[in-house]
């Protein structure tokens, strides 16, 4: 019995070592061929920035070519959906952000789950949005706003670069934890949104810490708060949400490398270790920070449990908000 046992143990062992021996034959090979990178949105954005930035250090590292290719459409659906699709061999990744967490939860019949499609590569970098206020509305504290929002429910207005954007829902994440009623003006992108927020036709909103900071130090906008854990290095006189007494508001953008799921596991950790080294480097973070993103990197189990986390987080949000596709 006990030998039967043994050599039940001793088959299934075999078998299990069997079927790793492909994915590690493929690993010690990988890369042969080039390298693509979708892009889910359009040129100029932080993640096209970010992907552009990186491709030619990563290709001199992996010595193979890395190509990088917009796909824009349905707030970033469709490339992803191409990327979750795709060959589970590492030449296709993906450069996401938080905000297809956002999308696939808000737009209907998403063809993909973003936890279980994909697997976690690499953080890439971080965005810190700040909230401003018109100096028009005579806010300029953090419990000014609260106070008049409590006072005047619906009176006072915030903007947008459109439904689901982090602007969007980090307003809807900090209404929440606040308990305020104020009313979303969406706009069909930033540039519309940010003249009406500098005329005085909107009177809150969020926007990237590089680019309100300019705005604030102008008179322009008033800065009330930034929605990262710690102070910015470009606003470091502007308190954070937390610190002003309303927990809960982490609103920081975030961009990341994936997979499709069932990459072999090698694979996986080859592109980490390439991945973090570049984000490394000086003049990738030069470049990006120009660009209002600090460079960063993550090992793969961070990556996931972030994307599970935010997943969770941010569906609530748009449960508990009713939030709807334009």
């Amino acid at each position: 019995m006990a030998n039967r046992v043994f050599k039940g143990f001793s088959l299934a062992l075999v078998s299990w070592l069997l079927c790793l021996v492909p994915g590690l034959v493929f690993a010690q090979t990988y890369p042969t061929q080039s390298l693509k990178i979708i892009v889910p949105f359009t040129p100029g954005t932080g993640m096209d920035t970010i992907a552009r930035t990186v491709s030619p250090r990563l290709a001199e590292r992996l010595g193979q070519p890395v190509v990088v290719q917009n796909m824009p459409g349905a707030s970033g659906n469709i490339g992803a959906d191409s990327v979750a699709k795709a060959n589970a061999d590492g030449y296709t990744l993906l450069m996401g952000a938080n905000t297809m967490l956002m999308a696939t939860q808000i737009y209907k019949n998403v063809p993909f789950n973003p936890v279980k499609d994909f697997a976690p590569v690499s953080m890439s970098a971080y965005g810190t949005l700040m909230l401003v206020a018109n100096p028009k509305t005579g806010i300029k504290t953090l419990k000014e706003l609260v106070d008049q929002a409590k006072a005047r429910p619906g009176a006072i207005n915030f903007g947008s670069p459109g439904v689901g954007t982090p602007h969007h829902m980090s307003m809807e994440l900090f209404k929440a934890e606040t308990n305020l009623f104020m009313l979303h003006v969406p706009y069909k992108g930033t540039a519309g949104y940010v003249q009406d927020l500098l005329s005085g036709e909107i009177n809150v909103g969020f926007l990237p810490v590089h680019v309100a900071q300019g705005f604030v130090s102008s008179g322009r906008l008033n800065a009330l708060a930034v929605g990262s854990p710690k102070r910015h290095p470009v606003a470091p006189n502007v308190a954070t949400i937390d610190e002003l007494g309303v927990k809960g508001v982490n609103v920081d953008m975030w961009y990341a490398f994936f997979a499709p799921a069932k990459t072999p596991a090698p694979v996986v950790s080859r592109l980490n270790t390439e991945l973090i080294a570049v984000m490394a480097l000086p003049e990738v973070r030069e470049v990006l920070g120009k660009a209002g993103l600090d460079a960063m990197s993550s090992s793969t189990a961070d990556l996931g449990n972030i994307v599970g986390r935010d997943y969770t987080r941010w569906g609530s949000v748009i449960r508990r908000a009713g939030i709807q596709p334009d």
